[in-house]
């Protein structure tokens, strides 16, 4: 298993983070959306294992001020292996001069950001566009 970061990511790539995707039950990422994301983003690191992607992070940061961690995740069969926590470290290693690092956890994966040193929000606020993930992720 090897922790690789990218700076661009070849169609090859976006293929296996689309299946990626997929794997995990995201399905509402599509091709297109995963190139965009993935090339917006600042800095990305996959795990890879035989030539093939099984676990992914990226950020969008300014460099100083914050930075904005999304989409840790890990194919299903390589997950509880330690490998989301090796990609969270990456990212947070990079950060670790920038003074706010946040992420939005998915339901029910709280704990495992609460393993890696993350703590809940005092002050955190969102705007979903999406109905249903508003009644997901928002208090009410």
């Amino acid at each position: 298993m090897e922790i690789i970061s990218k700076t661009t990511l070849t169609s090859e790539d976006i293929q296996q983070l689309y299946k990626l995707y997929q794997d995990i039950g995201w399905f509402g990422h599509t091709l297109e959306n995963i190139g965009v994301i993935y090339n917006a983003s600042t800095h990305i690191f996959v795990a890879v294992h035989q030539q093939k992607i099984v676990g992914c992070a990226r950020a969008l940061s300014d460099g100083v001020f914050n930075a904005a961690i999304y989409d840790v995740i890990v194919h299903p069969h390589y997950q509880r292996q330690g490998i989301g926590k090796k990609l969270l470290h990456q990212l947070c290693d990079i950060f670790r001069s920038v003074s706010c690092i946040h992420l939005i956890s998915t339901i029910g994966h709280t704990d495992f950001y609460e393993s890696c040193g993350f703590k809940l929000l005092k002050t955190g606020m969102g705007i979903y566009q999406k109905e249903s993930l508003a009644e997901a992720y928002l208090y009410h």
